[in-house]
């Protein structure tokens, strides 16, 4: 018996959430003997920015997407997943991305071959109206949806109505502590500078506690044309707060952060299953952040491993905030229950789900 052929579908590799998660799972089937494993990256830019096997076969198209031409150049796109598609002849294909998911579906319309789609963003995020309808339309054909928290799977059974969908919590590195690298007072927050991720917020209450033995470390970049990271170094620079909230931008190896900081804050107001807090959890640091629809209260125990605040509530935030920076102990005991919880969330655990959900489970 041949090898099966698992494809995976991302428009790139570039650095986020989504993007890490295919490189993590792409990692871990290229430990299969049993699949032979195809990547097709089919975005306007196709950046790798996470290291992939070199089992792993990719597929980019060979012309640059030209915005001026929009529509021309979509649908070539369209035409060059379907016509790769179709010349892997894979036994299962995997599909990552609320918008990109129906370009998928409509790319491979009328063909054979078992489509399993995961939305990665915050469950009952509205689109627009034509994404929308289209996704109503068009996911009841996928051969089954990956959720990931119970929350968005009961959200997607009223969207979608369909009969196959299966909650799979996104897989955690394990951050192992580095000798070289030592605790400093630093509350770090990673993410991309958009404006759901209320950094802006976040740099202002900090602010607010005023203790200047402890600084505010974000990474991340400008993301969606919102051009944010001007926004965040004006308000920097009008409390003159330059040494103590520092913006580093994107960065390759976020571990390092994770490792030299002590606190993990988190004010995203919309999110579907955010890496961010598990591989802060993974580095033992208690989290503080908001409990948006979905996502953080499948990682954080209120009171045990972190704390979780109602959404938007930024005072009760700087109260909890302040509170781990004044009790070394507390964030002691939260950061290794952090540890141990998020063990549950291991690559070789998750990434079985995936393999047996996609590859035994064809309509």
């Amino acid at each position: 018996m041949g090898k099966k052929k698992l494809c995976l579908v991302i428009p790139s590799l570039q650095a986020g959430g989504m993007e890490r998660v295919m490189s993590e799972l792409a990692t871990y089937f290229a430990t299969n003997r049993n699949l032979k494993l195809y990547l097709v990256l089919y975005g306007i830019t196709r950046e790798i920015f996470y290291p992939i096997p070199e089992k792993v076969i990719v597929h980019k198209p060979s012309f640059r997407f030209n915005k001026k031409w929009r529509v021309f150049f979509t649908l070539k796109t369209l035409f060059f997943l379907r016509k790769e598609i179709k010349k892997i002849h894979p036994d299962s294909i995997l599909s990552f991305g609320e918008y990109w998911n129906s370009f998928v579906l409509l790319a491979l319309f009328g063909l054979r071959y078992p489509v399993f789609l995961s939305d990665r963003c915050q469950p009952d995020k509205a689109l627009g109206k034509f994404h929308d309808r289209l996704r109503k339309l068009i996911y009841p054909k996928a051969a089954g949806i990956i959720a990931q928290t119970e929350k968005a799977k009961e959200i997607f059974l009223g969207q979608f109505g369909h009969e196959n969908i299966k909650v799979i919590s996104n897989p955690i590195r394990d951050i192992k502590s580095r000798s070289a690298i030592k605790k400093e007072n630093i509350v770090l927050m990673v993410g991309r500078l958009i404006k759901t991720k209320h950094q802006d917020k976040l740099i202002e209450l900090f602010i607010r506690i005023s203790r200047p033995d402890w600084k505010l470390v974000i990474v991340g970049y400008d993301h969606l044309n919102q051009k944010n990271s001007g926004k965040l170094k004006k308000i920097i620079a009008d409390h003159h707060a330059d040494d103590f909230v520092i913006l580093e931008g994107k960065q390759a190896d976020v571990e390092a952060y994770y490792l030299k900081s002590k606190i993990f804050a988190f004010t995203s107001s919309s999110e579907g299953f955010p890496n961010a807090i598990g591989e802060a959890m993974s580095a033992g640091l208690p989290v503080v952040a908001f409990d948006c629809v979905a996502g953080p209260s499948e990682m954080i125990k209120d009171n045990y491993n972190g704390f979780l605040v109602p959404l938007f509530d930024y005072k009760h935030f700087q109260e909890k905030l302040e509170l781990l920076m004044t009790n070394e102990d507390l964030r002691k005991e939260f950061g290794k229950n952090a540890r141990e919880d998020i063990k549950l969330f291991s690559i070789s655990h998750i990434g079985e789900q995936y393999l047996q959900f996609i590859l035994n489970n064809n309509k």
